[in-house]
């Protein structure tokens, strides 16, 4: 079984659209958008959700008034200032400790040293991951709540389910929409796959990024290709891809011009390659071509 990522260092670069392509290309594979933050594969896949499950993304305290004696002792241990001193002065003077659920990081060091065991350590939904059946294969998915943590842990729980779902279907290739930029949800969607391709477009900041992005996947020692998207709209940085690519020995495999129908297609809830039948489409189809070279070559 393979898994290919496609990543980019920075949104904006035509990264979710490549794999909407690429998925319109491919036959027998899984789809994975692991951009758990601003999940949007699955608005060009015309996407029927099948299966709904709460992810939980860790524990969260909070304080039971009435055990808690203001003793204080949590509030010196916690070391990310979640936990508050509230006096106030009703009818009467009372103190009170109570914990902003906004700050709390879950450690746990609060109900680990509370000497008359008042806070409560529950376990906290951060979010929902989904299955979907698509018009091209099954898709797994999720949305983040807001501000909640674990994205990385999201993001692997949504490759696993992947597995599952190819081992059970027969499937040999995993097709995921990898998140932007260098951070833990990146690592977690790398990790371990058979490819990875980058998806950049000349401009400096789409340079830089893509310079990050190929550190980290020889730190990993993952194989890599690039694929450079609107590569007409400056040769120069363009050219100056090409170079740094050839220096790292790392293969450009697909050059997509800028086409304007990319933009329609998307609006029509589909990819370019149904859409039309020239310009970015046929470029994509020899970007396709070239990684099922690289797929054999790898092995």
């Amino acid at each position: 079984m393979m898994e290919l990522v496609v990543i980019s260092g920075k949104g904006g670069t035509g990264k979710t659209s490549m794999v909407g392509s690429l998925a319109s290309l491919s036959r027998d594979k899984v789809l994975v958008d692991c951009d758990v933050d601003a999940a949007d594969l699955h608005l060009i896949l015309q996407n029927k959700v099948q299966k709904t499950t709460e992810f939980i993304g860790g524990k969260q305290a909070s304080i039971d008034e009435d055990k808690c004696t203001n003793c204080g002792i949590c509030q010196d241990y916690c070391r990310f200032d979640a936990i508050k001193n509230e006096s106030q002065s009703d009818n009467e003077y009372k103190e009170r400790y109570w914990i902003d659920k906004h700050a709390c990081d879950g450690c746990g060091v609060c109900v680990r040293h509370c000497p008359e065991d008042a806070i409560d350590f529950k376990e906290v939904v951060s979010g929902e991951w989904y299955i979907s059946d698509t018009p091209y294969g099954p898709l797994a998915h999720a949305r983040l709540g807001i501000a909640q943590a674990n994205s990385g842990k999201l993001v692997s729980e949504l490759r696993q389910q992947a597995k599952q779902l190819a081992d059970q279907r027969g499937l040999d290739l995993i097709l995921i929409d990898g998140p932007p930029g260098i951070g833990c949800p990146v690592i977690a969607s790398i990790t371990g796959v058979g490819y990875v391709l980058i998806v950049t477009e000349p401009s400096m900041s789409a340079l830089h990024d893509m310079e990050r992005l190929l550190k980290l996947t020889v730190h990993f020692r993952i194989p890599t290709g690039i694929c450079i998207n609107k590569y007409d709209i400056n040769l120069a940085l363009t050219a100056r891809i090409e170079d740094f690519a050839k220096e790292q020995n790392v293969k450009i495999l697909g050059r997509i011009p800028f086409d304007p129908t990319v933009t329609k297609a998307q609006m029509a809830g589909t990819s370019i390659i149904e859409h039309n039948d020239n310009g970015a489409s046929n470029s994509i189809k020899k970007l396709w071509s070239n990684l099922n070279a690289e797929f054999k070559e790898k092995g």
